[in-house]
C-alpha cells in the first residue's frame, strides 16, 4: 500500500481564487431568500470568504495529519485514511460516507473512536467511494454500491481485519447494505443513519409507517430533482459544476442547508472551513461528475432495494431528527437483527459534522452490546 500526502500545486489554488474572483452571479429575486434554491446574500458571503479567508494550505496540513494511503483493487485506485486505536483492545471500523460529502465529512470521529474508553478502542479506515476525492474516478459504467462491497471486503482483508464493523449514511449506507448482503460473515455488526426509504412499499403498512412515507414522498417533490438529474444526466450538469466554483458551492452548499439540523442558519451546524475543505476536495480532484455519476449507478443497481436473506449481522440504526427519521415497524420489516435503535434530540443528515460525540458514542454503545 501507497502513503498518500495532498498536495494541490500552488498553480490550481491560484486558478480556484481567480475564478471565485470572476463569478458572475444570477439576479435573484428580491427577498426569495432559500425559496428558490441557494439564497444569493448567503452565497456571496461564502464565495467571499472561500476566496480571500479560507486557507487551503492549513486545512491540506490537517487533511494530512490523519494517515493515508491509496491501494489498487480489481483495477481501481482507493484512497483511505486508516488510524489505529490506542485501547488495549482496538476494533476495526469501516465508516462510509455519502454524496454531497466525502471522506472530510468523517473525520471528526476519527479522534472520538481511536481514544480509548475502558480499554476499548477502534482502528478507523474510512475509504473515499469510487469517483469520490482522491479515489480513482471509474473509466466504465457499472461501479455501483454493490460493486464497492468487495473492494472495501478486499481492502479490510489487505489491512489484516478478518472481521470488522461498518457504519454508513447516504451511499454509504448503500455500500454497507451490499456488504451485509454479500459478505455477512465478515461483519461484526452495522451501524446506519437512518433505514433506506427506497425499500418496496408494500400495502400494509402501519400508521406511522405510512406517514414516514407520505413525509418522504413530499421531500422527494420538493427536495429530490437534483437526484433525478444525477441520476439521469449527470454528465449535462457536471459541466458546469466542474468549470464553476461558485456552480459547485450553490449546488452543494443548498444540500448542507437543507438536509442539516441548523434552524434556517446553515452557520449553526457547520463552519465555513468544514464546507470549504468539503468542495475544495471536489474541486482540486475534479471528481463532482464522477460522483454524481454514481446515483446513475445506483439507480440502475436491481440489488440495491432487495431485503437480505437472513443473516445474523447484528444492526443498529441512528436516527437524526432532522432526516425524515424511519419508524422502527419499517426497519424492521426490511432489516434482520435491529439490535439498537437510537433517537437523536438534535441533528441531521450529517451527524458526523453536526453530532459526532453523539454518533461516536453509539457507535461504541453499539459495540459494547454485541461484544
Amino acid at each position: 500500500m501507497a502513503p498518500f500526502t495532498i498536495a494541490v500545486s500552488d498553480a490550481d489554488i491560484a486558478d480556484l481564487k481567480a475564478r471565485l474572483a470572476q463569478t458572475r452571479f444570477p439576479q435573484a429575486l428580491p427577498d426569495a431568500g432559500w425559496d428558490d434554491g441557494i439564497d444569493e446574500a448567503f452565497l456571496r458571503s461564502f464565495i467571499a470568504y472561500w476566496r480571500e479567508d479560507y486557507d487551503w494550505r492549513a486545512a491540506e496540513a490537517r487533511l494530512n495529519g490523519f494517515s493515508q494511503f491509496t491501494e489498487v483493487i480489481e483495477g481501481e485506485l482507493v484512497h483511505f485514511v486508516h488510524v489505529r486505536g490506542r485501547g488495549e483492545t482496538n476494533v476495526p471500523i469501516l465508516l462510509a460516507n455519502g454524496w454531497p460529502s466525502n471522506f472530510v465529512e468523517l473525520l471528526p470521529l476519527v479522534p472520538l473512536l481511536t481514544e480509548p474508553v475502558d480499554g476499548v478502542g477502534f482502528d478507523v479506515v474510512i475509504p473515499s467511494l469510487p469517483g469520490y476525492g482522491f479515489s480513482g474516478k471509474p473509466s466504465r459504467p457499472g461501479m455501483n454500491l454493490t460493486r464497492v462491497a468487495p473492494l472495501w471486503a478486499e481492502l479490510m482483508s489487505r489491512l489484516g481485519y478478518p472481521k470488522f464493523l461498518v457504519s454508513g449514511s447516504d451511499m454509504g449506507a448503500g455500500a454497507v447494505m451490499a456488504l451485509v448482503r454479500d459478505f455477512p460473515e465478515r461483519l461484526i455488526g452495522a451501524h446506519y443513519i437512518n433505514v433506506y426509504f427506497g425499500f418496496p412499499k408494500p400495502d400494509d403498512l402501519s400508521p406511522e409507517e405510512q406517514a414516514y412515507i407520505q413525509r418522504g414522498n413530499y421531500w422527494a417533490f420538493a427536495e429530490g430533482a437534483y437526484a433525478m438529474i444525477q441520476g439521469t444526466k449527470p454528465a449535462t450538469l457536471a459541466v458546469g459544476l466542474n468549470d464553476s466554483p461558485a456552480g459547485l458551492a450553490a449546488w452543494i452548499l443548498e444540500k448542507f442547508r437543507t438536509w442539516s439540523d441548523n434552524g434556517g442558519d446553515i452557520s449553526n451546524a457547520f463552519d465555513f472551513e468544514d464546507l470549504a475543505t468539503i468542495l475544495s476536495v471536489y474541486w482540486f480532484t475534479q471528481t463532482i461528475g464522477s460522483s454524481v455519476r454514481l446515483y446513475k449507478e445506483a439507480f440502475a443497481d436491481a440489488e440495491l432495494p432487495k431485503k437480505p436473506a437472513r443473516h445474523n449481522v447484528p444492526h443498529a440504526i441512528l436516527l437524526p431528527p432532522a432526516d425524515n427519521p424511519a419508524p422502527r415497524a419499517w426497519g424492521e420489516r426490511n432489516l434482520w437483527n435491529i439490535v439498537r435503535w437510537t433517537e437523536l434530540s438534535q441533528g441531521g443528515h450529517f451527524p458526523a459534522l453536526e453530532v459526532p460525540e453523539a454518533m461516536a458514542h453509539d457507535i461504541r454503545a453499539f459495540y459494547g452490546q454485541i461484544a
